[in-house]
C-alpha cells in the first residue's frame, strides 16, 4: 500500500476500483489438492499484485479467487492499462500451467471511504458496489471510466449496451437477457 501510505487516519478519496476474480475457480479448487491450490493462488497474487503495483496501483486484498485494487483517480487511464496487463499476463500465465481459466475485471471510478478495519485497510461505498454487481464477461469498465481516458486508450475499447460498458475492441458482445429479467448476486 505504498502509494496510499501516507494516509493514516480514514478519510474519502477518489479512485478507480476494480475487482478480479477467476472463472471457473470451483472446477479448479476441486480438481488439484488444496495445498497445490494455495501454491497456485499465491504465484498468480504475486504476480497481478506486481503488476498492480508496477503500473501504479495497489491490490487491497483477495479473497479466494478474487481480488480488489485501486488507483488514484488521476491515474485512470494508467489504471486501466494495468488492468489490461493484469488481464492479459495472468490470463498467459495461468494457461502456462494449465490451468483453464481467466480473469474477469470490472472497472468503476469514484469516491471511496478509505481505513483501517480491524488490521486490515480497506475500501467502501458506492464506486465499489458499482464495480462488484458490474457484469463482465471478461474486461468492462463503466463510462465513468471511459470517460477518464487518454484517447489513446479510448481506441482499444468499444460500448456495449444494456447497461453500457466498455470492453476490448477484439472481445465480442455477449448475448442479451431479455428485459424484466434480473441476476440477483
Amino acid at each position: 500500500m505504498a502509494l496510499f501510505e501516507h494516509i493514516t487516519e480514514p478519510t474519502k478519496i477518489d479512485v478507480l476500483v476494480g475487482f478480479f476474480d477467476l472463472t471457473g475457480f470451483m472446477q479448479i479448487a476441486e480438481s488439484l489438492d488444496s495445498l497445490e491450490l494455495i501454491d497456485l493462488l499465491d504465484g498468480y497474487f504475486q504476480l497481478t499484485g506486481d503488476i498492480l503495483e508496477e503500473t501504479g496501483g495497489t491490490l487491497i486484498k483477495t479473497i479466494g479467487d478474487a481480488g480488489l485494487a485501486m488507483y488514484p483517480a488521476e491515474a485512470a487511464d494508467q489504471g486501466v492499462r494495468g488492468f489490461f496487463r493484469l488481464k492479459n499476463e495472468g490470463d498467459a500465465w495461468l494457461a502456462e500451467r494449465g490451468v483453464r481459466s481467466e480473469a474477469i475485471v470490472k472497472l468503476h471510478i469514484g469516491p471511496v471511504a478509505y481505513g483501517k478495519v480491524g488490521e486490515s485497510w480497506n475500501i467502501f461505498g458506492h464506486a465499489v458496489n458499482i464495480a462488484a454487481v458490474m457484469e463482465s464477461h471478461g474486461f468492462a469498465m463503466s463510462p465513468q471510466v471511459f470517460r477518464k481516458l487518454e484517447p489513446e486508450t479510448r481506441k482499444l475499447f468499444k460500448k456495449h449496451t444494456p447497461p453500457i460498458t466498455y470492453i476490448p475492441m477484439d472481445e465480442p458482445h455477449a448475448p442479451h437477457r431479455k428485459r424484466g429479467w434480473r441476476r440477483i448476486m
